[in-house]
């Protein structure tokens, strides 16, 4: 089923009483954006920055930079999958802008089933998605992230358990009790899912649950996209760190499910504060470098982007709608 613009023999929607909330919505949001990138550009420090940037190579910065953007290419499959689930067919470039943008505020703002929604209703509500199907498919995108992180942490815990056990400071069997237990859960979710089909009712929405073959696709690109963001900071280590990449990735899951937790935007602090304790056996300045060169790279130069991207199109959006 294609939504779009408006074909003859197809009944008009009556336009709600409330159309303006979506509208007011995504205004405000854009206005909460401006704000928060001028807190973040404010504290920075340039002493600290500068630092960062001598002590990364430029083959360093160039490998986090197509990882980054890596990252958020794989980031627009939520979408397209969710999409796929729900039976709506919309232009990839559509898709790609929505995702992108919505991921890239979110990531800042926090509160993604509220921003990310927020952008996504902004975008894909002129292809006439109702806000409805763009809830189910924020959360299904969502899903398509949690699945993606349940794999790669059940796969680095198990294949690198007795290098995790010292990274983390506790015992091999504890590390591999944490990857049954993933384990477990992942594979009874694929176990629930694939015993007929299966929807989600709240007070009257229904979520449609993929199926098993998409599902395994969320797995499979979710676990992929975690790599290359994870991929990300790896690369800005000081070299000669000697830990291996399984090693360190389950460090920077463990901390991203930290900074999640603490529902900080982005995990800010959080995250940084988990991964040098991960990394306290490294040089303390270098990491910190690395890990302020992470954010700069992975937030906030999409965040701006984003917001760029998002003005270029409500500019477009009103010229080709403006009455000649």
């Amino acid at each position: 089923m294609s939504y779009g613009q408006h074909e003859p023999g197809m009944p008009l929607r009556r336009r709600s009483r409330w159309w303006w909330l979506g509208p007011l919505a995504s205004a405000l949001i854009f206005a909460a954006s401006l704000v928060v990138l001028w807190f973040i550009v404010k504290e920075i420090e340039p002493g600290e920055l500068r630092l960062a940037f001598a002590n990364a190579s430029t083959r360093q910065i160039g490998l986090a930079l197509g990882f980054t953007a890596l990252s958020y290419l794989l980031l627009t499959g939520y979408d397209a999958l969710a999409l796929k689930r729900l039976g709506l067919s919309i232009p990839y470039r559509t898709t790609a802008l929505a995702s992108f943008t919505s991921y890239s505020v979110s990531f800042t703002l926090g509160f993604p089933l509220v921003t990310g929604g927020t952008v996504r209703y902004w975008i894909y509500s002129a292809r006439g998605v109702r806000a409805s199907e763009i809830a189910s498919l924020t959360v299904i995108a969502g899903l398509t992230f949690w699945l993606g992180l349940g794999a790669i942490l059940c796969a680095c815990l198990f294949y690198a358990s007795e290098s995790v056990a010292v990274l983390a400071r506790t015992s091999q069997l504890v590390v591999q009790g944490v990857g049954v237990a993933v384990a477990l859960g992942t594979l009874g979710y694929l176990v629930w899912i694939s015993s007929g089909e299966r929807t989600i009712r709240v007070r009257g929405w229904n979520l449609p649950l993929p199926g098993l073959g998409i599902t395994l696709g969320q797995m499979f690109l979710g676990a992929a996209e975690v790599c290359a963001a994870a991929a990300v900071l790896y690369v800005l280590l000081p070299g000669g760190h000697d830990i291996a990449y399984p090693t360190f990735l389950a460090a920077y899951v463990f901390a991203c499910l930290i900074g999640i937790a603490s529902h900080a935007p982005g995990g800010l602090g959080v995250f940084e504060a988990t991964m040098l304790i991960a990394l306290s056996r490294l040089p303390f300045e270098p990491v910190l470098g690395a890990l302020l060169l992470f954010r700069i790279a992975y937030y906030l130069l999409p965040f701006i982007l984003a917001l760029v991207l998002l003005a270029l199109h409500e500019m477009i959006r009103r010229i080709r709608t403006r009455p000649l």
